[in-house]
């Protein structure tokens, strides 16, 4: 997606769902349907991007708290999960 000011992932995830709902319904026209997917499929791989962007901070974060524990609550939080 390319333009002056990139959405926020909500702004895109709406609409792309309004995206869905009209090609759901099935009332636009071939070209506006095509157009529609089009748009559909930059809002998607945008989303996906943002997400997997999201996760990979989160799974840093977790690892940077796992490594400021102290010894013995790293210790327990192992034997915890285990």
């Amino acid at each position: 997606m390319t333009g002056p000011a990139e959405p926020s992932f909500e702004q895109a995830q709406a609409e792309l769902e309004q995206i869905v709902e009209r090609l759901e319904r099935g009332q636009a026209p071939l070209d506006d349907a095509l157009k529609l997917w089009e748009r559909g499929e930059e809002l998607y791989a945008f989303c996906r991007a943002k997400l997997d962007a999201a996760e990979g901070r989160v799974e840093e974060l977790a690892r940077r708290a796992e490594q400021s524990r102290p010894p013995a609550a790293a210790d327990e939080a192992r034997q915890a999960d285990g």
